[in-house]
């Protein structure tokens, strides 16, 4: 005879176990970091019946091995790595409003072309769907929808064999049965992945998973909720406009270098094909504005940095940020003034990247720098020109990855110059200029 599930209460600070819930933790006195948990008694004598496990060979396994489903969107295939893996999980998280649904219909549409597809909701429901498709323009009868909240009904419906690919939205409003707490605890986030997760690994059908996110950016839930899946994607961008970059954080069939680049119209999301025309469109040449040859993974983008100085009314000198990391502003501020002639420790200084774009790549150190100069002194480049390289404490300028695919990137959108780490050795082309340290570039390349 089995052997009855108890529950026990496990603080996730400490890892104290607890027989009963409570408010908080009798042992380090955190509060609300008790969770549930399911343990079976017995579990010596289960695991002395266990059966031996059959073996394969690599060889073997790899003659089984199934093509990847294409997903209709070139940019996600790439994300992905060339697909969705069959038997693969997909976690795909972002902050509300971002567009994650609206995504998820436009592939699921485009898969049902070709594989059987389930959309479940644990959210909208069927009608709700079926409207947002009308509005996208994404009906079509092979997509079957439906509407659960119960893991074990998603797993069985999984084990059928009749869906090559399952969308669940979201992986935070599901729950199991057994679990007596309430949907979006760790306990039921954990389990019902687990459930999920075993019976797309049996049928080998391809599982995306909506993750919900905290108000500090992180997926909510349990860490080990990003260790269980194979794939976690994030969706980034400004919820009310520019554009949307979709990023792999965790893949286990292809590279975390490729992101895809979105912008939302009444259609859905849709691929934007040259996004550095667009971000530059609009840019006016003046003081403090210096372009930017960024990539996203392994496509170069040009954006705009803009910045703006001015003496500050009180005490302190303010600093803002927008688009960059603002600790990594305050280094380079820091730096400039030690470095060279610029005084700005009386000065406030705000940095916007145009179009809502983030950069997080230390290639965009110079750039920002000879826009601080630039504002600061009230001066422009000589050139049109485009900044890019990683900058040192010392005021060295470094060397950055993929030097070429900027300078094409540049030539493409008529630029007369590039602006970069003097490269060692080797012919330089005609339009690319060299820099070893920042008041080099500072004095060289900005004129009244």
């Amino acid at each position: 005879m089995a052997k009855k599930s108890t529950t026990r209460y496990v603080c996730s600070a400490c890892g104290a176990v607890h027989s009963s819930w409570a408010g908080r933790c009798s042992q380090c006195g955190e509060w609300n970091t008790l969770d549930e948990q399911l343990t079976s008694s017995g579990s010596a004598r289960a695991l002395a019946s266990g059966d031996a496990l059959q073996t394969n060979n690599v060889g073997a396994s790899l003659a089984q091995d199934l093509p990847r489903l294409t997903t209709g969107f070139m940019d996600v295939d790439a994300v992905l790595g060339g697909g969705l893996v069959p038997g693969s999980i997909n976690l795909i998280a972002g902050q509300p409003g971002i567009g994650k649904s609206t995504l998820l219909l436009q592939l699921a549409y485009e898969l049902a072309a070709t594989q059987p597809v389930l959309y479940v909701s644990g959210e909208e429901s069927a009608h709700q769907i079926a409207l947002r498709a009308e509005r996208l323009g994404t009906i079509k009868r092979e997509l079957q929808l439906a509407t659960s909240t119960a893991a074990e009904d998603i797993s069985a419906t999984i084990m059928s064999g009749n869906f090559r690919v399952v969308i669940v939205d979201s992986i935070q409003t599901i729950s199991c049965a057994s679990i007596a707490s309430a949907a979006g605890t760790v306990s039921q986030i954990t389990n019902s992945t687990q459930l999920i997760t075993q019976s797309a690994k049996q049928t080998n059908t391809a599982v995306i998973l909506v993750g919900h996110v905290t108000k500090e950016g992180n997926i909510a839930g349990p860490k080990v909720l990003e260790h269980v899946v194979d794939v976690v994607l994030q969706l980034e961008g400004d919820r009310y406009g520019g554009f949307k970059l979709l990023r792999a954080i965790k893949n286990r069939y292809g590279s975390t270098n490729e992101a895809g680049i979105f912008e939302m119209n009444d259609k859905g999301l849709q691929p934007v094909e040259n996004p550095s025309a667009a971000l530059l469109a609009e840019r006016q040449v003046s003081d403090g504005s210096v372009v930017l040859a960024a990539l996203e993974g392994t496509r170069p983008i040009l954006v705009e940095v803009q910045a703006l100085v001015n003496k500050t009314s009180y005490g302190y000198p303010k600093r803002a940020a927008s688009g960059v990391d603002l600790n990594r502003l305050n280094l380079l501020v820091a730096m400039l003034e030690r470095r060279t002639k610029l005084q700005l420790a009386d000065q406030d200084i705000y940095l916007n990247i145009v179009g809502g774009i983030r950069i997080t790549e230390p290639a965009s150190d110079l750039a920002i720098c000879m826009a601080i100069g630039s504002a600061a002194k009230g001066m422009q480049l000589k050139k049109n020109a485009v900044v890019f390289g990683e900058v040192g404490l010392s005021g060295e300028v470094r060397h950055v990855p993929y030097v070429d695919k900027r300078i094409v990137e540049a030539k493409k959108l008529g630029f007369e110059a590039v602006i970069g780490p003097k490269q060692k050795g080797g012919k330089q082309p005609a339009l690319y200029h060299g820099v070893s340290t920042v008041r080099d570039a500072l004095n060289t390349f900005l004129e009244i």
